[in-house]
């Protein structure tokens, strides 16, 4: 920390209450007042450096004891500033550090100590000194910079915080992997050495603190407040790509856990705040505005390329965002840039709570869900409208004297759109990713008594159908849904599966969802005939002993004994793995079931039968070893049958 010292004679200020004075031989005949402190001071001194005093001493008549009287009311930096400027009259040595230059700077500028009254003054001392030195050193840059917050005015008009910020930059634009004078690393302890570069007296330390290097500015002016951090991000965004995005995105990040909420912990509080009134309410008003606003000017800096901030963090960011009741602008911009690399999150990062509705004219069992759905189906949205196909380019002529018209900044502008066409879209790959990522946050979600069916089933339906290869987690979240809302009727339920393609399940997937009593009849046999359908296929390479009891019973009535014998080691482990409302049934006991619900169900079996059973007469043999059929619907299954015979 560079300082400087002014003057050579000793302190000779003392005090006496609130009365501070000079001891000298000769009697004080200047009563400077400020702040509720009174000075006895001499006009030759001060007013031989002070420009402003000598007006005020000529303007104004009021004594005190033979005694002129002068009045300095908003004196910028208080009694210390002033001080400092009298000893400097006297010539007492004082010292100026970046910890007192700004408000000295500013009290010598109020004082109108310049160079037209006296040569040498201190104005120009002190420039001298925060030109050569202070912007110099990385360190006092900072720390002058968050001094000039107690004065903002003075400092704007003297240029003072627009050269600190200047200075900033520049270092961090310079050169940054060679730069040792961290201010974060040295109140962590460690050892400034110029010369060798150690950062640190403990060696692994060291390696990792040079493996930060070029991020060595990010914690420092971390430091800065909100108004002050955007200026200088600013500045360092305008040196181009010399500092690279994900720098940029790795200060934003170490910020943001400086300056904002945990929100995980601090969920409770929000929302006290939120519902709350009085002083408690006023202040914790106060500081989620100010979050707010820390929020929203963190999102308008994180750079526009892709992955310059991790998905999880942008998540972080959003799930605050919608605790401190950002601006809609905010979420939208945060939603759309998840949406670039939804496929990085976790399913934990979508965990977003809700804020509680306190609109009355609407729903609240409609609104008040413990997680946000509304804002991941906004993300999740932005993900899909990333992934579809750009438009395509207008055909080109075959005019080669067109062709050759064509400027060269015209091609590198077709090229850049190009490239940006084929960077939106959404590879498969990465949709594979999203649609298993929804499959798991639906299972989180499906616990809420208040989550309305229409959310699910539309957050469910905006996965692409292709992007789904297994159904297992789909249908875990379905089965979840089913158990945490007991109250949903035959229509809704089928709504909710309407989504769930049962050839896409697993074999334990099947077993669990054979005996599932919460599901529709239609959704349950679908999964009888698709099993056996597989079974069919299985028999056809050679025997198999793995099939689940429900479909060999159904095999086993139409008198096939191929497959009479019975797996109870696949049995058990599907019971392990999927949990059965009230325990796997007997064959004969499902049977007698599903003649009792297949009486009700007539015509959803038929269009079931319709959808599912035209392409395997094997099916219909099925289906026959059930008795007491209704003759209709077994006079739909044969007309199937025969069509399908005579198309083989």
């Amino acid at each position: 920390m560079k300082f400087m010292k002014l003057g050579s004679r000793p302190d000779i200020f003392h005090t006496n209450e609130a009365v501070r004075s000079v001891c000298s031989e000769v009697s004080s005949d200047l009563i400077v007042q400020l702040n509720g402190c009174r000075y006895l001071l001499h006009k030759f001194p001060m007013l031989s450096k002070c420009l402003h005093l000598q007006r005020l001493c000529t303007e104004t008549n009021e004594s005190h004891h033979h005694q002129q009287l002068v009045q300095l009311p908003d004196f910028p930096g208080g009694i210390e500033a002033f001080e400092l400027c009298a000893k400097f009259c006297y010539g007492i040595t004082i010292t100026l550090s970046s910890y007192n230059l700004v408000s000295a700077r500013c009290a010598a500028e109020f004082l109108q100590m310049t160079e037209d009254v006296e040569k040498g003054n201190m104005i120009y001392k002190i420039e001298v000194f925060f030109n050569s030195c202070i912007l110099q050193g990385w360190k006092d840059s900072i720390v002058t910079l968050q001094s000039t917050k107690s004065f903002p005015s003075w400092s704007e008009e003297l240029g003072i915080t627009s050269r600190c910020i200047e200075a900033i930059a520049s270092k961090v634009l310079a050169n940054p992997s060679k730069m040792n004078l961290s201010h974060s690393y040295s109140q962590r302890g460690g050892r400034e050495n110029e010369d060798d570069g150690d950062l640190s007296c403990n060696g692994s330390e060291s390696q990792r603190y040079k493996a930060l290097a070029k991020g060595w500015w990010a914690e420092d002016i971390a430091e800065l407040g909100i108004d002050l951090y955007w200026r200088t991000m600013i500045a360092i965004k305008s040196g181009g790509k010399t500092v690279p995005s994900n720098l940029i995105g790795e200060a934003l990040r170490i910020y943001a856990s400086r300056w904002l909420p945990n929100v995980s912990k601090e969920t409770k509080i929000f929302k006290k705040v939120e519902s709350g009134s009085g002083s408690d309410s006023d202040s914790g008003g106060k500081m989620t505005s100010k979050h707010r606003l820390i929020l929203e000017t963190i999102t308008s800096l994180i750079p526009a390329e892709k992955g310059a901030v991790s998905c999880s963090f942008l998540l972080k960011l959003l799930k605050a965002a919608n605790l401190l009741n950002a601006s809609a602008s905010s979420k939208k911009e945060l939603s759309r840039r998840i949406g670039f690399q939804l496929e990085q999150a976790k399913v934990s990062d979508l965990l977003i709570p809700s804020m509680p509705n306190t609109n009355d004219d609407d729903d609240d069992d409609y609104n008040n869900t413990v997680l946000d759905v509304d804002i991941v189906s906004n993300v999740l949205g932005a993900f899909m409208l990333k992934g579809q196909s750009p438009p395509t380019s207008p055909v080109r002529g075959n005019d080669g004297l067109e062709r050759r018209r064509r400027s060269r900044s015209a091609e590198n502008l077709g090229e850049e759109v190009q490239e940006r066409r084929r960077s939106s879209s959404a590879s498969h790959g990465s949709k594979l990713k999203v649609a298993k990522l929804v499959d798991g946050y639906l299972q989180e979600i499906a616990t809420d008594a208040n989550l309305p069916l229409s959310k699910f089933v539309a957050l469910a339906e905006a996965v692409p159908e292709f992007a789904r290869v297994v159904h297992d987690d789909l249908y875990r979240a379905i089965d979840i849904y089913l158990k945490a809302h007991p109250d949903l009727n035959k229509s809704e339920r089928k709504q909710l599966c309407r989504v769930l393609d049962c050839k896409k399940l697993s074999m334990e997937a099947c077993m669990h969802a054979a005996q599932n009593e919460l599901l529709p009849l239609r959704v349950v046999v679908q999964v009888l005939f698709f099993e056996q359908s597989r079974a069919g296929a299985a028999v056809s390479s050679g025997p198999v002993t793995d099939l689940p009891s429900n479909i060999k019973a159904l095999l086993a009535g139409n008198g096939d004994p191929t497959f009479s014998t019975t797996s109870a080691a696949v049995a058990a482990a599907a019971e392990d793995q999927w949990s059965v409302s009230g325990g796997p049934k007997s064959p004969k006991s499902k049977l007698s079931t599903l003649r009792m619900r297949l009486a009700e169900e007539d015509d959803d079996l038929g269009e079931s039968f319709s959808n599912g059973i035209g392409k395997s007469p094997s099916k219909v043999k099925a289906l026959c070893s059930l008795p007491n059929r209704p003759k209709r619907m077994l006079s739909k299954l044969w007309s199937i049958s025969r069509s399908v015979s005579q198309k083989n």
